[in-house]
C-alpha cells in the first residue's frame, strides 16, 4: 500500500494532506464551513482565507499529525482524517475525522474512513492506542466509532456547550489488543 494513500473505495480516496491542496481545501469546505460541521466539531463557523490556509500548511508540515483528505470521486475534498497528539514513547495518538460536505454524510464513507485510519494507527505507527472524544449530541459519530472498536472510557459531564446548553464529552480509545482482535 502506498503510504501516501490509505484508503480506496468505490471511488472515494484517502490520501496524505499535500501543500498544493490549501485553497482547494479552503474553497471546498469553508465557503462557507456547513453549519452542522461547526456544531458537530466545536469549532467556530466563520474562518478567514489567511486563517485555513495557515492551519491547513502547519498541518501538513507538522511532524507529529498525520493528516489525511478524504477525496471524492469527482476530486473534491470532502473531508478529512487526522491522527495527532502523537506520543511516540507511549505508543498513543488522537484521532479525529471530519466529513464537510452535507450529501457525503450517511453513505457509510465515515465509517470507512474511521477504519481506514485506525487500521494505519495500528499497522503502520505501530500505536497501542488511538483515543478520541465525540460530544454527546453527535450520536451517529458515537455509532461509528462502537462499529469501528473503540470503546467509551469516560465521560467529561457538562464539559461543553450546544446552543446555550451544557453537554458531554465522551472518551473513546481503542488498543492494540483489540485492534488485533479485530483483524483477525
Amino acid at each position: 500500500m502506498d503510504l501516501d494513500v490509505i484508503g480506496r473505495k468505490d471511488g472515494f480516496l484517502i490520501r496524505l494532506a499535500k501543500v498544493e491542496d490549501a485553497a482547494d481545501y479552503y474553497e471546498q469546505n469553508y465557503c462557507p464551513l456547513d453549519e452542522e460541521v461547526a456544531r458537530l466539531t466545536g469549532c467556530k463557523e466563520v474562518f478567514t482565507e489567511e486563517e485555513v490556509i495557515s492551519f491547513f500548511l502547519r498541518s501538513v508540515e507538522d511532524e507529529d499529525r498525520y493528516f489525511f483528505l478524504i477525496i471524492a470521486p469527482d476530486g473534491r475534498i470532502i473531508g478529512e482524517t487526522v491522527i495527532n497528539e502523537i506520543d511516540r514513547d507511549l505508543r498513543c495518538a488522537n484521532f479525529r475525522i471530519g466529513l464537510y460536505q452535507a450529501a457525503e454524510r450517511g453513505k457509510g464513507i465515515g465509517t470507512w474512513a474511521t477504519k481506514a485510519t485506525r487500521d494505519f494507527a495500528f499497522e503502520k505507527l505501530k500505536l497501542h492506542r488511538l483515543e478520541l472524544d465525540v460530544y454527546s449530541f453527535n450520536p451517529r459519530a458515537e455509532r461509528v466509532y462502537r462499529n469501528a472498536g473503540f470503546k467509551r472510557e469516560g465521560v467529561l459531564r457538562d464539559a461543553i456547550m450546544d446552543g446555550g446548553k451544557y453537554a458531554d464529552d465522551i472518551l473513546m480509545a481503542m488498543l492494540e489488543d483489540e485492534w488485533k482482535t479485530l483483524k483477525r
